[in-house]
């Protein structure tokens, strides 16, 4: 059974900073892209930011210059440096990890942490 679990989430003032963690467990073939998404109540799910196996990075725009995102293929571990963070990043943070067995793929969710930004 796979497993995506997440850490890191808080309170935290304006213009400052949070590191979020989330590692992958169980039966693991490869990981694919990893991300981070958020959700506010009332909207969607949306994507903040992926990285492939590889390392190539893409974030959405409004995040861009104070995000960045990393990972530990090795030790199936995905991060996401939060930096100038703003009320507006507020939301429950899902990692996610697209995980293979051969030609078998599946996406999986963490449980989400919440990040607060507030005063």
């Amino acid at each position: 059974q796979v497993r995506l679990v997440e850490s890191g989430g808080g309170l935290v003032q304006p213009g400052g900073s949070l590191r979020l963690s989330c590692e992958a467990s169980g039966t693991i073939f490869s990981i694919g892209v990893m991300g981070w998404y958020r959700q506010v109540p009332g909207e969607q799910r949306e994507l903040v930011a992926a990285i492939t196996s590889g390392g190539n990075t893409n974030y959405t725009d409004s995040v861009k210059g104070r995000f960045t995102i990393s990972r530990d293929n090795a030790k199936k571990t995905v991060a996401l440096h939060m930096n100038s963070l703003k009320p507006e990043d507020t939301a429950v943070y899902y990692c996610n990890a697209n995980i293979s067995w051969g030609i078998i793929k599946r996406d999986y969710w963490g449980q989400g942490t919440q990040v607060t930004i507030s005063s």
